[in-house]
């Protein structure tokens, strides 16, 4: 669903001359499988080893019925064109996400 409307408001992103990336633990055929499948117009990386979800802090320890385990922690990072991160939205709601980003880089 996030992939899906950040798909939808890509053209809104063009006009504030932002990058969208997506990352997430999976391969690079998974991403581009997936890429296809939902006809994503930015770039997924792949994050297998999950080194980037370490170094950005949001490869932690989940837990679904009962059962720990280690994944991801769903989390926007907007990084401005000196490198630093400008705003962080942790733990992310996919619905009204892509206008809640949007709406970010416009203020």
């Amino acid at each position: 669903m996030e992939a899906c409307e950040f798909r939808d408001a890509f053209p809104r992103f063009g006009g504030l001359d932002a990058v969208i990336l997506g990352a997430s633990p999976d391969t690079v055929a998974a991403q581009a499988k997936f890429k296809a499948k939902f006809q994503l117009p930015f770039t997924l990386l792949a994050d297998a080893d999950h080194v980037l979800a370490e170094r950005y802090g949001v490869w932690k320890e989940k837990t679904m019925y009962g059962k720990a385990s280690m994944g991801v922690e769903r989390t926007t990072f907007v990084i401005g064109r000196d490198g630093r991160i400008t705003h962080v939205f942790p733990k992310v709601k996919a619905a009204g996400h892509a206008a809640e980003v949007a709406q970010a880089l416009e203020g």
